[in-house]
């Protein structure tokens, strides 16, 4: 597969003579002006997926290159600003196509696309790359693209490589990272790493306390991050009821300090307290998590309480 390929409709001239032979004529710089037109009308609102070649092999008998691979879907209308999403547990996207960003989605984040979007942002879904899926696809127990990946120069070199590509190919130039639950292992690892290459990063429901069993090299490294030194601006986000034992308010709260966004309110619909359903996730109250988000990138305006809170006057 080519190196940094983006997947798109192709428009097909159905008569090559409205095009003529010569590209400096009139007819031909009309005809230019109009395949521009229909490719940027294409582009612009449509979901793309976009491969990255790393530049690493994996495969023992067969080597086959590793792709770094994100989801845009941008705005309607032209934008330099765009928000890098890295998913909660089990962290890994899996994505083949641009149709699995509904699946890579959270509530709260389908809450905040259409917002991101009227205000002129572009949502990224980025996955781990193909050598970091591990051997079992789609499954709920991962067995790879954890802290040790997660912290490493390679991450954050195909980061590097998934921002130029915005930058060359989509005219963007202001990043900001948005990492939840255990996807901000990412974002606070890329948030160090990337400097002043981002303008902002976003740690929502963040994950501070490893797992435990087979799963204790995630969130192993969440408290190595020296947050201090990162130089964008932070933004945490997180519910004050958050049940999931390994993302408790108590500790973000700690070090977050002026650079938290407290929500409160909404009621879980569901029983697993890490989930998607439950206050880990702001369930009942996602719009008001996501309005809070693009407050800060669109105004740099921090609310330290939202919902139930702020309606109150707090």
């Amino acid at each position: 597969m080519a190196c940094g390929v983006v997947r798109k409709a192709v428009w097909t001239p159905s008569n090559r003579s409205d095009h003529g032979p010569n590209i400096n004529g009139s007819l031909g710089l009309k005809t230019l002006a109009l395949l521009l037109t229909l490719f940027v009308t294409n582009a612009l609102g449509a979901d793309q997926l976009i491969e990255i070649d790393t530049g690493r092999k994996t495969g023992v008998f067969v080597r086959s290159p590793v792709l770094q691979r994100a989801i845009l879907s941008p705005p309607a209308q032209a934008t330099g600003t765009a928000l890098l999403f890295f998913r909660g547990w089990p962290g890994i996207g899996w994505i083949e196509t641009a149709g699995d960003k509904a699946r890579n989605l959270l509530p709260f984040m389908r809450e905040a696309e259409p917002l991101l979007h009227a205000a002129g942002i572009a949502l990224v879904i980025v996955d781990c790359p193909t050598d970091q899926w591990g051997p079992r696809p789609r499954s709920t127990f991962p067995e790879s693209c954890d802290d040790t990946f997660r912290s490493s120069t390679s991450h954050a070199g195909d980061i590097r490589r998934l921002l130029e590509k915005l930058r060359t190919e989509h005219g963007m130039t202001d990043f900001y990272l948005l990492g939840h639950s255990y996807g901000s292992i990412s974002s606070k690892w890329l948030a160090l790493a990337l400097g002043d290459e981002i303008r902002g990063s976003i740690h929502s429901a963040a994950m501070t306390v490893q797992g435990g069993g087979p799963y204790q090299r995630y969130g192993s490294s969440a408290a190595l991050v020296p947050m201090e030194k990162i130089r964008a601006r932070v933004l945490h986000l997180h519910h004050r009821q958050d049940a999931c034992p390994n993302t408790p308010y108590a500790a973000v709260q700690g070090y977050a300090r002026e650079n938290l966004v407290s929500i409160e309110g909404g009621a879980p619909t569901g029983s697993d307290p890490c989930g998607a359903l439950h206050y880990h996730s702001y369930r009942g109250v996602e719009r008001v998590a996501a309005e809070a988000v693009v407050r800060w990138i669109t105004q740099g305006l921090l609310t330290p309480h939202a919902g139930i809170a702020e309606d109150q006057g707090h």
